[in-house]
């Protein structure tokens, strides 16, 4: 558990994952977020008369962002999204920088530079559109993407001093674009609930079923789940060792530190009620930004390196290790004293898989992909765990076939439901015999391809389509034409612009 610095109730209800901080008058931090009522709160700890302001907005909040978007400005200005608006309003000076109509809507709001841009731009996700607003209403950037925006951040991944844009969406995919081009694309199983940049092309990523990530060069470093859901994610040094740790909030009010390399947890703490946002800034002028979390019911907490003792880092990992390999020679320990005989398998047993695609037979009709288990000696595997996101339901599937089907092989049958990769984690009981309690596991984690699911045709069932569709847009042909470029489709088509 940590200390905290200072502990602040503002007796309002917080909505989650709609919370900022912005220096409205350019120097001050002041806490921002959406409340029921279609309001937001500012809450001023410099104003001692006022601390708490409402804006009455009229409309459900979607999405709220604070930064400098007028770059001959030094005061940051309160954006706010609604399902058709997007608001970009000046606190300080209590007027409205602009309004404008967002018909797909405003699902997050990021604030910063992309690509080739000189000045920031409110960049806003909304229903398979992302569009980019300067500081006077202008939107000079406009792209598609897959599916319902849910989260967007900004990180230059290839080192060329030029932001790209990362985009979280409902249908699995975290999108990296250049400029208004896709460049990369990387499939999850869940749909993304959040992103934030770390640092050295590192970013951090959370899913709906509890899962939070985190990539290094498009490259997936380490992931956890947990059986709370995460709500939002956040980068902060929190043992001052000069490397920003991964902050989440979780929906049961917890609130961890990871190390950004490795996953392990650096710190933690509890909060009464479900997390609703974690911001970082200097909220009590300090000299030096705090890390800050809100509670849905408006609970604020704020930490820094003083928080945790480093000390209680060092060795906690190390009972954490020692724990581990504890753990490891008990269990050694109850096999050998189960087993006296010392009976067991050839130490040369080893553990062969084998992927096909099938069909479908009698006993399993329909298509699906064979994981065929066997081994190289007379040992029977006696059971099988397997593990992976979203195949099936729970995320382990367990084959035990009837003690008289017992043999050196095993057959599992998996229905990927998406085209992407997938890692599938497979434990298998290996025995001299079938009615033997004591078993070695075996380990074995092997990659389902994109396509795992597709075989060839023969070329008689081929057939050639005769069909077309009319319809009308009500968009620029050079907008359709980019939607089509992003389109991910495996039949050839060809469109006529009239």
């Amino acid at each position: 558990m940590a200390s905290p610095l200072y502990t602040i109730h503002l007796k309002h209800k917080i909505l989650p994952g709609r919370v900022t901080i912005g220096k409205y008058d350019g120097s001050h931090c002041c806490i921002t977020a959406a409340t029921t009522g279609d309001k937001v709160l500012v809450h001023s700890p410099h104003l001692r008369d006022r601390e708490i302001s409402m804006l009455n907005v009229n409309q459900a909040v979607t999405s709220i962002c604070a930064g400098k978007l007028n770059p001959n400005d030094d005061k940051e200005i309160l954006l706010i999204g609604t399902q058709s608006t997007l608001l970009a309003y000046h606190v300080e000076n209590n007027t409205d920088l602009f309004y404008k109509e967002v018909s797909d809507g405003a699902n997050v709001i990021v604030i910063g530079k992309i690509g080739t841009s000189t000045s920031p731009l409110a960049i806003v996700g909304g229903n398979c559109s992302i569009q980019g607003f300067d500081w006077q209403g202008n939107d000079p950037y406009w792209t598609v993407t897959g599916d319902n925006v849910r989260a967007l951040t900004l990180l230059d991944t290839d080192r060329d001093g030029q932001n790209e844009l990362i985009v979280g969406s409902d249908d699995f995919d975290i999108r990296v674009f250049k400029e208004d081009a896709l460049v990369h694309e990387m499939s999850e199983t869940e749909a993304i609930t959040a992103l934030v940049a770390l640092k050295d092309n590192r970013f951090a990523y959370s899913l709906a079923n509890g899962t939070i990530g985190v990539y290094d060069r498009m490259n997936r470093a380490w992931r956890v789940k947990s059986k709370n859901a995460p709500v939002c994610l956040a980068a902060y040094d929190i043992d001052g060792d000069g490397i920003p740790e991964l902050i989440t909030g979780w929906s049961n009010g917890k609130v961890d530190a990871r190390n950004i390399k490795t996953g392990d947890v650096v710190f933690h703490d509890i909060l009464s009620h479900g997390i609703a946002g974690i911001i970082v800034g200097d909220y009590v002028m300090s000299g030096k930004a705090q890390l800050i979390v809100c509670s849905t019911h408006g609970e604020i907490r704020g930490y820094d390196s003083t928080s945790i003792a480093k000390e209680s880092v060092q060795h906690g990992d190390v009972v954490r290790e020692l724990f581990a390999r504890k753990q490891a020679l008990l269990a050694e320990l109850r096999n050998y004293n189960a087993d006296p005989s010392g009976s067991g398998i050839p130490a040369n047993t080893r553990l062969l898989t084998d992927i096909q695609v099938s069909s479908g037979t009698r006993a399993c009709p329909g298509g699906h992909v064979v994981v065929q288990l066997t081994v190289n000696n007379m040992t029977v595997i006696r059971s099988a765990t397997v593990f992976a996101e979203g195949i099936f339901q729970g995320e382990t599937y367990v084959v035990h076939p009837r003690l008289d089907e017992v043999s050196d092989s095993l057959t599992i049958t998996l229905k990927p439901p998406k085209d992407s990769p997938l890692d599938i984690h497979i434990r298998a009981f290996v025995g001299s015999s079938p009615t033997k309690s004591q078993f070695h596991v075996f380990e074995v984690t092997r990659q389902l391809p994109r396509f795992s699911m597709y075989d060839i045709a023969s070329p008689s069932n081929r057939s050639i389509p005769d069909s077309f569709v009319t319809f009308k847009v009500n968009e620029p042909a050079s907008r359709v034409c980019l939607r089509l470029h992003h389109i991910h489709t495996h039949q050839s088509y060809l469109v006529a612009l009239v």
